[in-house]
């Protein structure tokens, strides 16, 4: 009997186009997975047993599956995305249990591509930090539970790394598609700002967060990307050679990043320079102000998410972080720090096709009760194992996260890829280059 959780998307909507195994089976299986091995990751705030297969029949009663580049997959939804029909809880005991009337325009592309939402995952509250725990669950790395899954879409990583779904639905305000699939062992990218839609009357930080996907391999996370973004499948871009910098320099003045990181990035470097492109060592020039800015807009982002919602029910780190950013929302809206940004960083992409970096600075805190403890100890926490992300939500431009080699502990370590807007497509190729010869395990055993 063939099984299906662990397989790709690509693989299931292949089999489901042609009749080798009904909607139904392929979500029943998941829906086993996540009963049998939820309660040790953490993943899901919520699963939609009854309903998922319910919506499975209704895939298999369309007829159209030649149409449908999703057919049957099961996907799992970040809980700040709503879904018909259920609560938008965004990880905090202040938002309202009341189910939504309508699904956001991703959910509801992934479903008109024949997708079925399984449940929705475990975020920290407001999708605020870098480590997934708080009132409503705490999400745990399947490669090593003693850690975190990462955040902000920690839930969402967790369940694909488990195999408990193919793909999930995340988005990435200062890293929190990357910060997870790096962990994780997932293949993420952050597309660049208008590419994917927001919803309107969504809260994106100002501009800074951006909905993409999570996969276990370059040709689901394409594959979904176009779903996402509505562009339906693209040609791969031909093979050329590309001007690659590598640096392995934080951002954030005294912050550094450990061995297992730069190694795998100058590993990635090296297959790359194999591969025919032309890579070179190049530090972008960053500014001094980087930090400032980042927690102008971070903490200025969860000031707008908090204004309407009593502040009574919100836990400690989150109300000091909304109290710091409630001066800065002018500042943050009006844009021009980010636009002062991409000028100064505009002239190193001129003279360099793709930027490669360590996806992470060290591996993610331990899975612990991060929200009980204070602002400060968390956002030092999060700055110190993940500086190398904020900097591409400010200037808009994608980034993606691909495993790349194993921590000594045998979790994943992973490197980042940055292009100039519009080069989703060339960074998904590169990305591929390297899964091809740096292969990682895909599902982690949590069995």
């Amino acid at each position: 009997m063939t099984s299906w959780a662990g397989r790709t998307a690509a693989e299931i909507s292949a089999a489901v186009r042609e009749k080798r195994v009904t909607p139904r089976e392929v979500v029943a299986e998941h829906l086993d997975r996540i009963e049998r091995f939820d309660d040790r990751v953490g993943a899901f705030r919520t699963v939609r047993a009854e309903a998922a297969l319910a919506e499975a029949e209704e895939v298999a009663a369309r007829g159209d599956f030649a149409d449908l580049p999703l057919a049957g997959v099961p996907v799992a939804v970040k809980d700040n995305l709503t879904v018909r029909g259920e609560s938008r809880r965004v990880g905090s005991a202040a938002t309202p249990d009341t189910p939504a009337a309508e699904d956001h325009v991703t959910v509801a592309r992934l479903r008109a591509a024949g997708a079925v939402v399984v449940g929705l995952t475990n975020v920290p509250e407001l999708c605020v930090f870098g480590t997934t725990d708080g009132v409503l669950g705490t999400s745990r790395n399947p490669w090593d539970p003693t850690r975190s899954a990462g955040g902000s879409s920690g839930g969402s990583a967790a369940a694909v790394a488990a195999g408990m779904v193919p793909i999930a639905l995340g988005n990435d305000g200062m890293g929190s598609l990357r910060i997870p699939a790096a962990n994780c062992g997932l293949v993420t990218i952050k597309p660049g700002h208008g590419v994917v839609p927001t919803g309107d009357g969504d809260s994106d930080w100002f501009g800074l967060s951006e909905n993409g996907p999570l996969a276990t391999t370059v040709e689901d996370a394409r594959l979904m990307l176009s779903v996402l973004a509505g562009t339906g499948p693209e040609p791969r871009p031909e093979p050329s050679a590309l001007r690659v910098a590598v640096s392995l320099r934080s951002p954030l003045a005294g912050v550094t990043v450990s061995r297992p990181y730069t190694t795998a990035a100058r590993e990635a470097a090296e297959v790359l320079m194999k591969a025919g492109h032309q890579v070179r060592r190049a530090d972008p020039p960053y500014p001094m102000s980087l930090a400032v800015t980042s927690l102008i807009h971070w903490t200025a982002g969860t000031a707008a998410d908090a204004q309407h919602l009593d502040r009574r029910l919100l836990t400690r780190r989150t109300r000091v972080h909304a109290a710091l950013g409630r001066p800065f929302v002018g500042t943050a809206r009006s844009g021009a720090s980010r636009e002062q940004l991409r000028r100064r960083l505009e002239p190193f992409f001129a003279d360099h096709d793709v930027l490669l970096t360590p996806a992470l600075a060290r591996r993610s805190p331990k899975a612990a009760p991060w929200h009980e403890r204070g602002w400060l100890r968390n956002v030092l926490a999060n700055t110190n194992y993940s500086p190398l992300t904020p900097a591409w939500n400010l200037t808009g431009w994608p980034a993606l996260s691909v495993p790349c080699g194993t921590l000594p502990s045998g979790a994943p370590c992973a490197v980042q890829l940055v292009g100039r807007p519009g080069t989703e497509s060339r960074l998904l190729a590169l990305a591929e280059q390297l899964e091809e010869r740096i292969p990682w395990r895909r599902t982690a055993p949590v069995d």
